[in-house]
């Protein structure tokens, strides 16, 4: 790799010594081309192949080349600024002419274009004119002619309308007399026989409706004599009884007395104890020496009772009490 390097610098400094620094700089190609073509040469006797040979910068100590290209870059620029202030100089000198002459033939050409429109309306105008006419002529005609055509339409159809109608009557008439015999037939007669046949019902029915109110009134007139009978027997039967009660009680009527009495008593007893069979809760104070429970309630039951010969008394006269004592010795 040292001996190549050499060998490259080597004629690399041959080649500069035969260019100027310029040319150097400016034709990089050219000095690579002849470093390539001269070093290959000798490289090749040593065994080794150039592929390729590239320089990739330029430069120096003393900034020569850096000011020469800083020099030629603003001759460049202003070159460059010069040429595009005069082409665009010139490419609008060329498109004032460009738009001077369009605009010229743009006025001919609107000018033609006028022109010739006026003289198609002119035409036209005229030509309308004339269709206009034939058409309204023509729209007259046809209109003329269709109302023409229209009125002996109508009064054909009118002609027919007129047959139509008297057809008409002549079927309404057929029809009206046609509905005259159905109603007879269908309607009048069947009326007059439902009617006959009503009132014969209506007769029958009448007649049994008197005949169901006179049996009616008869079987009530019947049923009252009975129910009066029966009551008049029951009536008999009560006051045999009553008469029968009353010599009883004329014979033994203290006997007779206590035998009430008994039979009351417990139906008394029964009406004195019913409203207790209401009560869902007694409650009873004592002072320790009275009776308390089932055996006060029945105490208090039978007072009332004993207090019944002393109501009787008061509001009879009839003192049970002796009467029962009376009974009770002559037993």
């Amino acid at each position: 790799m040292n001996i190549a390097k050499e060998t490259l610098e080597g004629h690399q400094r041959a080649i500069m010594c035969t260019m100027s620094v310029e040319e150097i700089y400016k034709d990089r190609k050219k000095f690579s081309k002849q470093v390539f073509e001269v070093a290959s040469s000798d490289l090749i006797n040593m065994g080794i192949t150039v592929v390729s040979y590239t320089i990739k910068d330029i430069n120096d100590d003393q900034g020569y080349l850096k000011s020469l290209g800083m020099a030629r870059t603003a001759q460049v620029k202003r070159d460059a600024r010069i040429g595009e202030a005069e082409a665009r100089r010139d490419s609008q000198i060329k498109e004032a002419l460009a738009e001077e002459e369009r605009m010229a033939a743009r006025y001919v050409n609107d000018t033609e274009i006028a022109k010739a429109q006026r003289d198609f309306e002119l035409k036209k105008a005229a030509y309308d004119m004339e269709v206009n006419t034939k058409k309204a002529e023509s729209d007259l005609a046809f209109n003329l002619q269709a109302a023409k055509t229209r009125q002996k339409i109508k009064e054909e159809q009118m002609q027919v309308k007129v047959i139509e109608r008297a057809q008409e009557i002549q079927v309404q008439e057929q029809e009206i007399l046609r509905k005259e015999k159905e109603l007879e037939a269908t309607i009048r007669r069947p009326a007059e026989a439902e009617k006959y046949r009503l009132e014969k019902l209506a007769e029958a029915n009448r007649n049994r409706v008197i005949m169901e109110a006179e049996a009616e009134a008869e079987a009530i007139r019947l049923r009252g004599e009975a129910e009066a009978f029966a009551v008049e027997a029951k009536a008999k039967a009560e006051a045999e009884q009553m008469a029968k009660k009353a010599d009883a009680f004329k014979e033994y009527r203290e006997a007779a007395m206590v035998d009430m009495v008994l039979d009351t008593l417990p139906k008394i007893a029964a009406e004195v104890a019913a409203p207790l069979t209401q009560c869902n809760k007694v409650v009873m104070v004592s002072d320790g020496k009275s009776d308390i429970g089932a055996a006060r309630l029945t105490g208090e039951v039978l007072d009332i009772i004993a207090k019944v010969p002393h109501v009787v008394t008061k509001l009879t006269g009839v003192n049970i009490t002796n009467s029962l004592k009376i009974a009770q010795a002559t037993i």
